[in-house]
């Protein structure tokens, strides 16, 4: 569905034909640009805007079906662009993520989104109270928008520290780290991370040829060549992010690696302890065992302090062997 439809004139709101092919016209002939804003199109309301604007048909099937890498395809008549916002959801923990289509030409911007993490509504709001960047034209929207994007994953990462921290705190905790359930939460956390990291990490090599620097540098059409320094600076903030998620990869993976180690070190322990208890009780089983065999002629069988003999020498074994388990530390 459409969710806004509108033209701007010198970085100012206008109001104009109601219909796509006069709007455009209009902006064109008025120097402005048209900015078309949908939310999950279907095929036949995408159509009319596809043939409006001239849009290429492999980017309008990309827009359509979603599940895209973010990128940056440049065509005859449009530059096609394609960003992942994310959300954290502070009630369950988790990351989910969200897509933008933009499409620029010469007079128009059209942003397709898919899911609820998308920073549209603000975004707009925003350039419609700044008119001196609004009126760079489309250009604006793109950069407007992915700084946005890239600002909001630096929030994002701030979340996903705190509760590193938090997993790190239990893991290393007396009594938390031996949980059955914090494998499980090390695991989800590293899930979590990895959703970040697909949205933020494909998305340096666009950025990096809009800012003009490195491998991927050079002119795009459609896109305002003095825009480049806006570029590079949300070029700076996403490399600022892909470190951070670097870091909570690294640092994940090595709390894993620690909680494994704790819990073998526990589970020999425990099985030391076990060990232990079994010689204690191999002790007076032994002995048992030898006078409970039903032979006539055995040392002290008639004697009448045999009987407490032998269990006399059964507690002085097992304190024997207590204090020598207790002294390594195996009990």
């Amino acid at each position: 569905m459409i969710v806004d439809c509108a033209i701007y004139r010198d970085g100012h709101r206008t109001d104009g034909p109601e219909d796509l092919s006069d709007a455009l016209g209009a902006a064109r002939g008025a120097g402005g640009f048209v900015w078309i804003g949908l939310h999950e199109p279907t095929a036949e309301e995408f159509d009319l805007v596809s043939q409006e604007f001239g849009l290429h048909p492999l980017a309008v099937e990309d827009a359509l079906k979603a599940h895209q890498r973010p990128k940056l395809e440049v065509y005859d008549d449009s530059v096609f662009a394609v960003l992942k916002p994310v959300v954290y959801e502070p009630h369950s923990d988790a990351v989910s993520t969200g897509e933008l289509m933009i499409f620029l030409g010469d007079a128009f911007a059209v942003v397709v989104r898919h899911g609820e993490g998308s920073p549209l509504k603000a975004v707009r709001q925003r350039l419609e109270h700044e008119p001196e960047l609004l009126g760079k034209g489309p250009t604006a929207v793109l950069y407007a928008i992915a700084d946005a994007t890239v600002d909001h994953y630096l929030d994002v990462a701030v979340e996903l520290q705190t509760d590193l921290e938090e997993l790190e705190a239990e893991v290393f905790s007396p009594e938390g780290g031996g949980s059955r359930h914090t494998a499980s939460r090390i695991y989800t956390f590293k899930r979590q991370v990895l959703e970040f990291r697909r949205a933020t990490g494909p998305l340096a090599p666009p950025l990096a040829r809009l800012a003009g620097t490195g491998a991927y540098g050079g002119g795009v059409p459609f896109v305002n060549d003095r825009a480049r320094p806006f570029f590079r600076d949300v070029s700076d903030h996403l490399t600022r992010v892909n470190e951070s998620v670097e870091s909570l990869d690294r640092l994940v993976s090595d709390i894993l690696s620690a909680h494994l180690a704790q819990t073998s070190v526990r589970q020999n322990d425990d099985m030391r302890k076990i060990s232990a208890w079994a010689a204690m009780a191999a002790v007076p089983t032994m002995l048992a065992g030898i006078y409970g065999m039903n032979f006539d002629h055995m040392p002290e069988l008639h004697w009448t302090w045999g009987y407490p003999a032998v269990i006399a020498l059964m507690a002085v074994l097992e304190v024997l062997l207590y204090r020598q388990f207790k002294r390594r530390g195996w009990l």
